[in-house]
């Protein structure tokens, strides 16, 4: 008897975010963050695969809240470490975050939040034919 391929059960993603744009020069990160949020309040999936500088917003020494600001020293505004873990555990299993480990490791970047997936960029191919739709922002 011959054996058969067999395609493994994937899990499937409503959308991919694959950000690739520097976190602090536009607008790109906080559109990942709304679009996001937008999908999982009407029930749906959602994985980002972050690339670049991007790969050191969810390093473990972040903490939580930004530092003081000193021109509203009694406010406390989440960090983008803390929006992502936020996000991670408020939509278990309807949310993920992937840090590249290329890019990971390019920048030094080396320990995440545990609620981060890091995958080679080698299976970003695969993580684009897990989801129904793959949007790119940022640049190449």
């Amino acid at each position: 008897m011959a054996l058969m391929p067999v395609a493994a059960d994937r899990r499937m993603w409503d959308l991919l975010l694959v950000l690739t744009a520097p976190p602090h020069v536009d607008d790109s990160l906080t559109t990942v963050l709304r679009l996001s949020r937008a999908m999982l309040d009407t029930g749906r999936t959602v994985r980002v695969w972050a690339c670049g500088y991007n790969t050191m917003l969810t390093q473990e020494t972040l903490a939580p809240v930004k530092p003081v600001n000193l021109l509203d020293t009694t406010g406390s505004y989440p960090s983008a470490a803390g929006v992502i873990r936020d996000m991670i555990d408020t939509h278990r299993g309807r949310f993920g975050w992937i840090v590249c480990t290329a890019c990971s490791a390019e920048r030094g970047a080396g320990r995440h939040i545990e609620q981060v997936r890091l995958r080679s960029d080698a299976r970003l191919a695969a993580t684009i034919s897990a989801a129904s739709r793959t949007l790119y922002i940022g640049g190449a």
